[in-house]
């Protein structure tokens, strides 16, 4: 009896089993960063995922954000997933324009994202209708050695004055100023964004992003002077068209260049080529003109849901999922960002709330110069700030070539 009993209790078991593999739906999710520290916040917000909704099968593609970019416009018409990693702004838009990408207007107002999102609403937001959620956003700045400035006698450098004298005394010492890898071209954009942001102010950059005003405006023209003040004064590390921003970290790491133009992402890689958090601090990047209110970088991580997306319904609950107060937390701190839910708590370290304060108390954030720019101007722009870096003196050709492009991109 015993034995025929539990026959039968394995036989239901296996039923049941085999019932809520059968009902089990695919979710599948393309990620774009293979860097540890965002793999393993991507990782863990998974497996909680999971956890919550056992009835879910989530199949989790994971590639680097170059192939991710190169990918997408395939992906997205040929074999879509449910979910994938973007960015807002004007990287969503030729997605948007073309009916990739699904409105979610309703996630928002289902799980009252208008409030504890709100500061990016604008952001994801594109013919009055809402495209995805964020789940955190960093700021950008300079990035420096701070065991180097010590032995150096340094401080951080309040003003674009103090930051010349300060690279000056880093050459004395045989160190380069600034490490930095243009191969995939923008974080060239990242120090045009702050030489601009610092020389003309938010409102004259997103004009010019916005093919408001010409890339020769006598305005502009002083941006890339200061740059080419920059690359003279200061200097930039050799080869650094042929390095990934990762390749750029070694030079940081072992000593040979002091700073870096970079996001807060970067911790993870320092302390990953073995940097202490002691020998790591950031500052803004230095005043030019006291008289421009501070803008920041601040650039923003979404998931979107295409348009061709096979589970709708689950891809929505993920997009809920990860834009929860609790869940940002938790990721926020494993990958040293910032949380965007209002709700949610800034992780416990210096970088980040270095971050949160500088980003709350500058008077505008611009998420990129790739993001705040159609992606046509913002290739060229990219390759003309490259270019720049390499040969100083083809500036004005740059910006000359820049209006041309200009002029179709936004006719």
């Amino acid at each position: 009896m015993f034995r025929t009993l539990n026959l039968t209790v394995v036989a239901a078991a296996a039923t049941a089993l085999m019932a809520s593999t059968a009902l089990a739906r695919d979710l599948v999710i393309n990620f774009n960063d293979l860097n540890p520290g965002p793999k393993e916040g991507f990782e863990n917000a998974l497996e909680k995922f999971k956890a919550e909704n056992p009835d879910i099968n989530v199949i989790a593609n994971l590639n680097d954000r170059e192939a991710h970019k190169t990918a997408i416009r395939n992906f997205l018409t040929a074999d879509a997933p449910d979910v994938t990693a973007w960015y807002p702004g004007n990287r969503m838009a030729p997605f948007v324009d073309a009916g990739l990408f699904m409105s979610v207007d309703d996630v928002w107002e289902e799980n009252n994202f208008n409030e504890e999102l709100a500061a990016i609403k604008a952001t994801m937001s594109r013919d009055g209708k809402i495209w995805g959620v964020p789940y955190s956003y960093y700021q950008w700045g300079i990035y420096y050695r701070k065991d180097v400035f010590d032995i150096l006698g340094l401080e951080e450098f309040d003003t674009w004055e103090d930051m010349l004298a300060g690279c000056a005394k880093m050459k004395e010492n045989n160190v380069t100023p600034f490490t930095i890898g243009t191969r995939y071209l923008w974080t060239a954009a990242g120090v045009f964004d702050h030489l601009n942001l610092r020389t003309n102010g938010y409102d004259v950059h997103m004009a010019l992003t916005a093919g408001e005003i010409k890339y020769t405006d006598p305005r502009i023209v002083a941006t890339m002077d200061h740059w080419e003040t920059l690359i003279s004064e200061c200097g930039f590390i050799d080869n650094h068209a042929s390095m990934s921003w990762q390749d750029s970290v070694a030079p940081f790491a072992n000593g040979d260049a002091a700073m870096a133009v970079l996001g807060n992402f970067a911790v993870d890689a320092f302390v990953n080529a073995g940097l202490t958090e002691d020998q790591i601090d950031f500052m803004p990047f230095p005043v030019i003109d006291e008289s421009v209110p501070r803008a920041e970088e601040g650039p923003a991580n979404a998931f979107f849901i295409p348009t061709n997306a096979k589970n709708v319904e689950d891809a929505k609950k993920f997009l809920a999922f990860v834009a929860r107060a609790d869940v940002q937390t938790e990721w926020s701190a494993t990958i040293n960002e910032l949380p965007i839910n209002a709700k949610s708590e800034i992780p416990d370290n210096k970088f980040a709330k270095e971050g949160f304060a500088l980003l709350n108390s500058a008077t505008g954030i611009a998420q990129f110069y790739d993001r705040d720019a159609p992606a046509e101007m913002a290739k060229a722009g990219m390759e003309g700030f490259q270019k720049f870096m390499l040969d100083p003196s083809t500036k004005m050709e740059v910006l000359e070539r820049l209006d041309e492009v200009a002029a179709e991109v936004y006719k």
